[in-house]
């Protein structure tokens, strides 16, 4: 299994950026995926997660209405879209995969929501 995040980097509060996940190594289309981040000093945190195909999504509370998640199951992808970004978003984003009662994830990539 190997789970590759992209898209992180720097931005002002109140904007946006979009992470990608792409995996390989397993059925994408048979598993949901999941958001977590980490930020620093504070244990990993759930954001979001996305049912096999798509349709279903459940947020933490801290992000919702300002983040989506979503999938391309033909582009074995998972997408994290963020708007109205906070410094309080701050933190080292990990995209997640429950397989057969393991959690696999990629190597994290930081978010810095700064002025």
């Amino acid at each position: 299994v190997q789970l590759v995040e992209s898209g992180g980097g720097l931005v002002q509060p109140g904007g946006s950026l979009r992470l990608s996940c792409a995996a390989a190594g397993f059925t994408f289309s048979n598993y949901g995926m999941n958001w977590y981040r980490q930020a620093p000093g504070k244990v990993r945190e759930w954001v979001a997660g996305i049912t096999s195909a798509g349709g279903s999504t459940n947020y933490a509370g801290s992000v919702k209405g300002r983040f989506t998640i979503s999938r391309d199951n033909a582009k074995n992808t998972v997408y994290l879209q963020m708007n109205s970004l906070k410094p309080e978003d701050t933190a080292v984003y990990y995209c997640n995969a429950y397989i057969r009662w393991t959690d696999y994830w990629g190597q994290g990539i930081q978010v810095t929501v700064s002025s």
